[in-house]
């Protein structure tokens, strides 16, 4: 049996309107005001999966995720500049770039995800030549002495060109600092997670993924406290029954579902235990480690062993010699998940072209899913929701042989 937050009488509605409110911040308006009580201080902001955010603020500046537009933009201009068989992120981001919605940024860290975020950068480039920007080519290798090296020499570069920029030079123990703080943040989110793991009418899916999302702008320390406030308080709600179906998401890494999308697959009856929206703060597993038995190493190198060593599986890593699927099932397995649902945006090449081999490997464990594509302005969900719906209904009543 699952149960509900009910609104009235909600301890939790003050943090969540806090972080809906940070979401909706498209001009940017919180960055702003950093940046006025931080004066010279730069803002760097970067697209979704992984971006080294303490690297950033160890040479005090702010990193800052981007997510497209979503529902709030018209996209007009950003349509000229890009094909209409690819993905709606780099059409809103440049729509709000265009619009001076960016204004605040004074650079943009362009992590490899696909080629059309490395079309992305590219244009970025083309629009706006006074601005910094750096494509962060992560490494597939991940052998210590052959990725790990590229990518630290790749890190350097980006602290290099910014120090050059105006931030400050990184030191060890600023990274040190920076990545303990980090730490604090990820120890919060693992909590979060938990929760809705072991109890998820506590805290629904669409709850948690608005309070980890509040941090995109915010330093780690400030989006810590506001998380542990809101676990503070997640215990004291009032719930009501439901019987829903616990399902894992996946697809979502990129190019960000709706916050509705989310609330209308719970009211559809699906309990949402794990998924890989907002994956950018999720990327590393656990604790990045910065001491080590075999001592001298560095902050950044604990930083380029955590990528290497602890990255979660994404469509946009590579996995060697790994079963392709294993770590789904892993998931599913871990999180007492009954089903998946693949949910990716229009056109996500890495989320589409992984999706058959996942499938297969759901299908030989067993384990039913459905799928369904959406945009980031999609504004109605009924036909989604009457799937999700026939979805957890199917499995409640076949379960996973079905």
């Amino acid at each position: 049996m699952s149960q509900e937050v009910t609104t009235l009488g909600d301890p939790a509605a003050p943090l969540l309107a806090r972080a809906q409110a940070a979401i909706e911040d498209r001009s940017l308006n919180g960055v702003k005001a950093w940046k006025a009580a931080n004066p010279g201080a730069l803002a760097i902001g970067h697209m979704p999966i992984y971006t080294p955010r303490p690297l950033i603020e160890a040479i005090g500046a702010l990193p800052v995720a981007m997510f497209g537009g979503g529902d709030q933009v018209d996209i007009i201009r950003g349509d000229s500049y890009f094909q209409s068989y690819i993905c709606h992120i780099p059409r809103s981001t440049i729509e709000l770039a265009l619009g001076g919605d960016l204004d605040a940024l004074d650079g943009v860290v362009f992590p490899a995800i696909c080629d059309v975020i490395r079309n992305l950068s590219g244009m970025w480039k083309l629009l706006f030549p006074e601005k910094w920007s750096a494509y962060l080519d992560v490494p597939q290798n991940f052998d210590r002495n052959l990725g790990g090296k590229f990518y630290g020499l790749e890190l350097r570069r980006l602290a290099r060109e910014l120090h050059q920029r105006g931030a400050k030079e990184l030191t060890d123990d600023a990274l040190a600092q920076a990545i303990a703080d980090e730490n604090e943040r990820r120890a919060a989110i693992a909590e979060l997670d938990l929760i809705r793991q072991k109890e998820p009418w506590r805290v629904r899916a669409s709850e948690a993924y608005l309070m980890v999302r509040a941090g995109a702008a915010i330093p780690a320390r400030e989006h810590t406290k506001l998380l542990r406030e809101f676990l503070g308080i997640a215990g004291d709600r009032k719930t009501r029954a439901y019987d829903n179906v616990r399902v894992v998401m996946i697809g979502s890494f990129c190019e960000q579902p709706p916050i509705d999308l989310l609330r209308a697959l719970e009211k559809a009856g699906c309990d949402i235990v794990w998924d890989d929206a907002q994956l950018g703060m999720r990327t590393i597993e656990g604790s990045i480690e910065l001491r080590t038995s075999e001592g001298g190493r560095s902050a950044l190198d604990a930083l380029v062993d955590a990528y290497c060593e602890q990255g979660a599986a994404t469509a946009s890593r590579y996995i060697g010699n790994e079963v392709k699927g294993a770590s789904l099932i892993d998931r599913v397995q871990k999180t007492g998940a009954e089903g998946v649902i693949f949910a990716a945006a229009s056109f996500c090449d890495p989320a589409l072209l992984d999706q058959p081999m996942l499938e297969t490997a759901l299908n030989v464990a067993g384990i039913p899913h459905t799928s369904f594509k959406y945009a980031e302005n999609t504004a109605q969900f009924q036909v989604i929701r009457e799937q999700a719906g026939a979805f957890s209904d199917s499995v409640r009543l076949f379960g996973g042989g079905a």
